[in-house]
This record gives structure tokens, C-alpha cells and sequence, in this order.
């Protein structure tokens, strides 16, 4: 899940890439403060100069990580576009990539991550959620506002709180109750069932 990070310059530094990469697995795995340098270092093939030329300390490297995060997660809901179809079946394969994106345990992982660092990275922590919630929240309002105006859809006064009802039904069972029980619970509803049920409650609202 690699990726440049946010403001990164290009071409891409394959050695920053590669730290920024092993570092994520050592904070997720570890936490920020067990988080040791050099076996960073050492997984990346560099020497701990190198990796301290690139990163001024580790506080540098944990929002070089977060950012490079928040850039990947936003690359994997990109595809998620308007396709052929009524508006449930539309709904329906935006609900579903969300859902399958937000039921990944290693989504999970970061988000505990910068929830547990957020006092200490209060700026990073903001521009992780500020990020998520436009990327994801930004694609569905355009969603909704286009088959409103096409009719699909019964006029919508606020799309954003359209948005954030759908969005908050797949979310509750497929990523909060992981979050808070551990992913070893899950929920008995597959994401395609989920989503199924969020859907036809939403069209019940908005639907024509």
C-alpha cells in the first residue's frame, strides 16, 4: 500500500518510499513510542544516516507515514465513479467500495494509530480525517446531486447530510464495531448485505 505522501516531491525517492513503507508496518504494529529507528533503517536497506538525511527524527517520519496514508487511502476510493444504471445500482457500488474499503483491518490499524498519537500530532490527526472525510464524502455528494437533478432521486435540500446518512450506515457495522470490539468480532451481515439493507433505507428517503 506504498505510495507518495502527501506534498512529496517527483520524481519518487525510492529509498524514502521504501522507508516511509517499513516504517507504517513498525508504527501500526508497534505504536509511536515502542517504535525504534534503526530496525527501520535496517527492513529499508539504508544506513540510519541515511534514513536521519531524510527525516529529521521520528516525530518527522510518524507524519511522513499518516500523510503517505491518507494520499494511499484517497487512491483506492479514486476509482469510485458514477456508471450506467439507476440510482440504486450506483448507490449500491459506492456503498459497497466503501464498505470493503473501511472493513480493511489494516484501515483500522491506522486509524487506531492516529487516534492513540492524536494529542501528540494534533495538526497530522486533523489533515488525516480532514482528508478522508473529503475524499470519500466529496465523491458521494456529487453522486447524490447529479441524480437529483436527473430525477433519480427526490430533490435533496442538504447532500452532505444525504451523504453522511449513507456513508454512516455502512460505517457503524463494517468499521465502529471493529474498531471498539477488535477484529477478531465481526459482524454477521457480509458488506454486500450491508450495504443492501443501507440502500433500500436511504431510497426510502430519497428514492422516487
Amino acid at each position: 500500500m506504498g505510495g507518495p505522501g502527501v506534498g512529496s516531491s517527483s520524481p519518487i525517492d525510492p529509498k524514502r518510499q521504501a522507508i516511509i513503507r517499513y516504517a507504517r508496518k513498525a508504527f501500526v504494529k508497534e505504536g509511536y513510542a515502542a517504535t525504534k529507528i534503526e530496525p527501520i533503517a535496517r527492513e529499508a536497506g539504508v544506513s540510519t544516516a541515511t534514513l536521519y538525511a531524510l527525516f529529521e527524527g521520528k516525530a518527522q517520519l510518524f507524519t511522513a507515514v499518516i500523510d503517505d496514508a491518507a494520499a494511499d487511502f484517497a487512491r483506492q476510493m479514486a476509482w469510485v465513479r458514477t456508471v450506467d444504471g439507476d440510482a440504486r445500482q450506483q448507490l449500491t457500488r459506492f456503498a459497497l467500495a466503501y464498505a470493503d474499503f473501511m472493513s480493511d483491518p489494516f484501515v483500522r490499524a491506522i486509524f487506531r494509530l492516529v487516534m492513540a498519537e492524536r494529542p501528540r500530532f494534533q495538526a497530522v490527526a486533523q489533515r488525516f480525517f480532514e482528508k478522508g472525510r473529503s475524499t470519500f464524502g466529496a465523491a458521494l455528494i456529487t453522486l447524490l446531486v447529479e441524480l437529483s437533478k436527473s430525477g433519480a432521486l427526490r430533490a435533496i435540500d442538504h447532500p452532505s447530510w444525504a451523504a453522511g446518512n449513507l456513508m454512516g450506515m455502512v460505517e457503524h457495522p463494517v468499521f465502529f464495531i471493529p474498531l471498539v470490539t477488535g477484529d477478531e468480532i465481526r459482524v454477521r451481515r457480509s458488506n454486500a448485505e450491508v450495504v443492501a439493507d443501507a440502500v433500500e433505507t436511504f431510497l426510502g428517503r430519497y428514492g422516487v
